[in-house]
């Protein structure tokens, strides 16, 4: 049973003063370390002129304090998903004062070491309609949003999800690969578990060679990502994990039907997808099952209709401002089923995408270009993804003369870096467009319309990302029987830079392990099957034309293939390949 949020800081206060909150880089924080944070954002807050502020901050834990203390205080928190230029510009129109880990510039305020002495909050509970929350989304102009959020709907939303889920979930604990920056993450990682008495884990896990080990440390759940999910890597042990598993949540984009089932597979619980958006907050959920349905259920506290006219979902709840229907961007279909009524989700009806979970306006970004000065005309579009890899965007340019000078005397790549500086600080690193086309007219049909056949035959003409490079550039640096010295060095372009991270973009892990296998086959007669890992350790990070030395060295009597990234500045990853016998 969970607490209401209006009374939450007294809730917590009434539990034992020992008991465990969460944890912050494996140290236990206790209910009264967290309500210390709590009194001291309150006592910085109060004492501010104004009532809006932004709020960032990476820690879940000190997030949730914040957040507590600035409501007591009577403030209303805007929520920014990132901290980018084009984010902070918006913010400054709008807030009082900045709040965490904004750019200096901002003079973000922050309370200073923990000490508790600035007294008890006031003991009441919190308004219901409480201007609590401002978060923002993208609407079908492309132009952000601001949707405010009082006290009485997030209520709404946290009862909600222990109504629908509290049972299976139990006492476990809460993992994330997600951010709290936004309503999804707000509700399942900080604030439903703080209601509930769930523990927290500080700090999103980004690795997945640091989720499996964290995972099978205790019971727990996992608030996930589609983009997260998708890239489980099946090598690494995840036993431990879904023994101590209770449940798996995934939202911010659709999960394919097949990463839904591997992850089930991996993991012993198939994800339940939730459905819903920063206006509306939670509508629908799923759980796919073999028998192919894949219809939604509607939370217990939404209405919802379906247009005639265009097909599009409107819905209304207790989670919306009022009471009226409110019109989704979404087209759905009502589904005959015997138990309650379902719906299924055929699509937008606008030009917002998703990359990465992240709502991206396609019309926003033309906009941008156009304002450049060095763009005539522009269509940004959503590329067919090639299988196993993430959406991608690719913008077709008609260069204005600006852009086409510069495009004669110093080449394609020097304007692909400055139309991508222009977009930069509208839009997050992972969604700036991968593919570049620069055109002397955009393509229409006899109708004198743009088809999105017409513009994708044009990339279609172009070498794609089956043509770029999986692997690195090597030379044999030493050579024995049972061991090899390579120096590696990753090329920029390669395919798995991609995503991972495009701000600074660093070797996944599990293609190191790939790396080692491939080189390892090559110089030795390795045993074909693979049986597992042990002594897996990533210490430094690998990047774009870092010169590395990979060893790895051959164990016939194990059957086992040890491999070390080394370079000056020391051990980056090693670990054991453990192989099957021979005579199996």
């Amino acid at each position: 049973m969970s607490d209401r949020i209006e009374d939450l800081a007294a809730a917590i206060a009434a539990r034992p003063a020992h008991g465990l909150l969460g944890w912050r880089a494996g140290v236990a924080v206790s209910n009264a370390q967290f309500l210390t944070r709590v009194r001291d954002w309150h006592a910085l807050l109060r004492a501010q002129a104004g009532r809006n502020y932004a709020l960032y901050l990476d820690d879940s834990i000190e997030f949730g304090a914040a957040l507590l203390g600035a409501w007591h205080a009577g403030k209303t928190i805007w929520l920014s998903a990132d901290t980018l230029e084009a984010s902070c510009a918006s913010l400054r129109a709008q807030v009082d004062g900045f709040l965490g880990q904004f750019p200096a510039a901002l003079q973000p305020l922050q309370p200073q070491a923990a000490n508790g002495s600035a007294g008890d909050m006031p003991a009441r509970a919190l308004a219901s309609d409480l201007p609590a929350l401002v978060v923002f989304t993208s609407g079908s102009t492309g132009t952000a949003q601001a949707i405010p959020k009082k006290m009485s709907q997030i209520a709404s939303e946290v009862a909600t999800l222990e109504q629908l889920f509290g049972r299976a979930v139990g006492d476990a604990a809460v993992l994330a690969t997600v951010s709290h920056q936004h309503i999804y993450g707000l509700l399942f990682k900080v604030l439903w578990p703080l209601s509930s008495a769930r523990a927290i884990h500080a700090l999103s896990i980004a690795f997945h060679e640091e989720l499996a080990p964290a995972m099978a440390a205790g019971p727990c759940v996992l608030v996930a990502s589609p983009a997260h999910l998708k890239r489980l890597p099946e090598h690494l042990d995840w036993s431990g994990a879904a023994r101590m598993l209770r449940g798996v949540f995934s939202s911010g984009g659709p999960l394919p039907e097949e990463t839904a089932f591997s992850t089930g597979a991996l993991l012993g619980e198939v994800p339940i997808e939730v459905y819903g958006s920063s206006e509306t907050g939670g509508i629908a959920w799923r759980q796919r099952s073999r028998c192919g349905d894949d219809s939604w259920l509607p939370f217990p506290t939404v209405d919802w209709r379906i247009n005639e006219e265009d097909a599009t979902l409107e819905v209304r709840s207790l989670h919306l401002p009022d009471d009226g229907w409110l019109t989704l961007a979404d087209r759905a279909e009502r589904v005959a089923h015997s138990g309650p009524s379902r719906f299924l989700l055929l699509g937008r009806a606008d030009r917002i995408v998703k990359i990465e979970e992240k709502r991206i306006s396609l019309t926003a970004m033309e906009a941008a270009l156009l304002a450049s000065g060095l763009v005539a005309e522009a269509r940004v579009i959503l590329c067919e993804p090639e299988t196993g890899e993430r959406q991608r965007l690719a913008a077709l340019i008609v260069p204005a003369p600006a852009g086409r000078a510069l495009l004669e005397e110093q080449g394609k790549n020097a304007l692909n870096t400055r139309l991508r500086s222009v977009l930069a600080t509208t839009v997050e690193a992972v969604a700036l467009p991968r593919r570049w086309r620069y055109l002397d007219q955009i393509p229409v049909n006899a109708q004198g319309k743009i088809t999105l056949a017409a513009l994708q035959a044009l990339l279609d003409n172009e070498d794609g990302a089956s043509n770029r490079p999986r692997f690195p550039r090597m030379r044999e640096l030493e050579r024995e029987s049972a061991r090899v010295l390579l120096e590696i060095s990753a090329p920029a372009n390669l395919l798995y830079f991609d995503g991972h991270f495009d701000v600074a973009p660093i070797l996944p892990g599990v293609v190191q392990i790939d790396w080692a296998m491939h080189y390892g086959r090559q110089f030795f007669t390795l045993p074909t099957r693979f049986r597992g890992i042990h002594a897996l350790k990533f210490q430094q990070v690998i990047q774009p034309e870092m010169p590395v030395q990979l060893e790895l060295v051959y164990d016939t009597v194990k059957n086992s293939l040890n491999f070390r990234f080394m370079s000056a500045a020391g051990q980056h990853a090693s670990g054991r390949v453990m192989l099957e016998d021979v005579d199996v």
